[in-house]
């Protein structure tokens, strides 16, 4: 089929789900529904593994489902479906409406201020359809070509738990019953590789990387990742346990992220209202080291946590979360916004039923100047994590211990890998314990943290 029919197949196909968003919303509100929201998400994934040369797994699936909530007064119920026929559809409807009648009264329940609502204009490089332009072989391929060059790097690499690619697409459509309808399109694509080495005395360990983009032609080459990988493994081989220090200990990207993803669930709005989070009360107040700079910015273009409005159909936008060690703002949705008597920073993320929750957008500390070299070079003995294992996080208290492995460092340089060892100290602590941020910060996701050095912590080993 010529591509200028399949574009105007989709565009039908777009306008007849709208149009069914905001029918369902109209039926709600003649059923006796006060008000009423109606979520459609439709789209198709692919994926496939290959271990060793061989395909172990290959999936491709499409999928579409319809939720729908409603409103009595303060009662609110929820109900979803994948059947879209006239009377799966009139079953989801119905359900809610009765529902919603014999629920519990909830006094800050609702759908948002029709002022609050609307949807950032222009294209904001979510979308792009050469995520499913490679024909199946070619996308074996590249996961076969990713674990080669993971395999091939060194004699070492005696196995593999496997290359990867993944492609998906999604839609989303959001109405509501204060007229408000918006709709966006995401993709993205991914490829891994989990390579395996051995030592000579037949001790074995495995890292990973990985690359991922909203396009095909933004993703890394499947060589370059499958050498990444291979090097991050070999630099594990011949880890040793080191006794017990305290120590400056720097965090690889992929491991800051989890600070930084404390950070959020610190500042979640639920978690706030609960009293369950160790930074509830403390907006104004001084919480981390000068240095620290958190924004949650869902309006970056092609960002993997952006889109044009959030989960209740509010505009996302630009949240400075910490400015200058001091908590400047937590993250809302109406709900949790209501609760704490601020406004919603246009950050509901939902599924297809329930209340909507608390999601980021581009999430990130800010970066600094100097390299994770020069960072790593000004330490005399400390730690660095590669990897953490397990939980061990008290986000009441703060109190934080978790296991991990990594890389000792000795006279400003990556000196060996050590394991079995555990990092502890306090949340409240480590926050003012940042003592340098590189200026390595890459978005592989929603959530993004330069290279980072602590101190303060104690690495717990023999």
């Amino acid at each position: 089929m010529p591509s200028t029919q399949l574009e105007t197949g989709k565009q039908k196909l777009e306008t007849d789900l709208k149009e069914l968003a905001q029918d369902i919303v109209r039926r709600a509100m003649r059923g006796g529904a006060t008000a009423a929201e109606c979520v459609i998400r439709e789209g198709d994934e692919f994926s496939t593994l290959v271990r060793l040369g061989q395909v172990e797994t290959l999936k491709e699936s499409g999928s579409k489902a319809i939720g729908v909530r409603v409103f009595h007064g303060k009662r609110a119920a929820s109900t979803y479906s994948s059947d879209f026929s006239r009377d799966g559809l009139d079953r989801v409807l119905d359900s809610a409406l009765q529902l919603a009648k014999i629920t519990s009264e909830d006094p800050f329940s609702g759908i948002p201020d029709e002022s609050q609502l609307g949807s950032i204009s222009g294209d904001l490089d979510l979308y792009s359809s050469d995520v499913y332009s490679l024909p199946g072989e070619e996308r074996i391929s590249y996961a076969r070509r990713t674990e080669k060059a993971a395999l091939d790097f060194d004699p070492r690499i005696k196995n593999s738990d496997g290359g990867s690619f993944d492609a998906a697409t999604g839609h989303k459509l959001l109405a509501n019953s204060h007229g408000f309808v918006g709709e966006y399109r995401r993709s993205y694509c991914s490829i891994a590789a989990v390579p395996i080495a051995q030592a000579e005395n037949g001790s074995m360990q495995r890292d990973y990387w990985f690359s991922v983009a909203r396009s095909l032609s933004r993703l890394e080459s499947p060589e370059h990742v499958g050498k990444v990988a291979a090097e991050r493994t070999i630099r594990r081989l011949g880890a040793r346990k080191v006794k017990t220090a305290h120590v400056p200990v720097v965090f690889d990207p992929l491991v800051a992220t989890s600070i930084l993803d404390h950070i959020f669930e610190g500042v979640n709005g639920d978690s706030v209202y609960r009293g369950a989070s160790f930074l509830a009360g403390k907006l104004g107040q001084k919480i981390a080291a000068d240095r620290v700079n958190v924004i949650d910015d869902g309006t970056m273009r092609g960002g993997f946590g952006t889109s044009p409005f959030d989960g209740e159909g509010i505009p996302t936008r630009r949240t400075v979360v910490i400015e200058n060690g001091e908590l400047k703002s937590y993250l809302l949705n109406t709900y949790t916004a209501k609760k704490l008597g601020l406004q919603t920073t246009g950050n509901a993320s939902r599924g297809l039923a329930g209340t909507p929750g608390i999601g980021p957008g581009n999430y990130f500390l800010q970066p600094g100047t100097k390299t994770p070299q020069q960072i790593i070079s000004e330490i005399k003995e400390g730690l660095y994590v590669a990897e953490f294992l397990g939980q061990g996080v008290n986000l009441v208290t703060g109190d934080y211990s978790r296991g991990a492995s990594g890389l000792w460092i000795s006279g400003g340089e990556l000196a060996y890998p050590v394991e079995e060892i555990t990092v502890a100290g306090n949340l409240k602590e480590i926050f003012f314990n940042i003592a340098e941020i590189a200026n390595d910060l890459e978005f592989r996701g929603a959530m993004a943290c330069p290279t980072i050095r602590i101190e303060g912590l104690t690495v717990g080993g023999e």
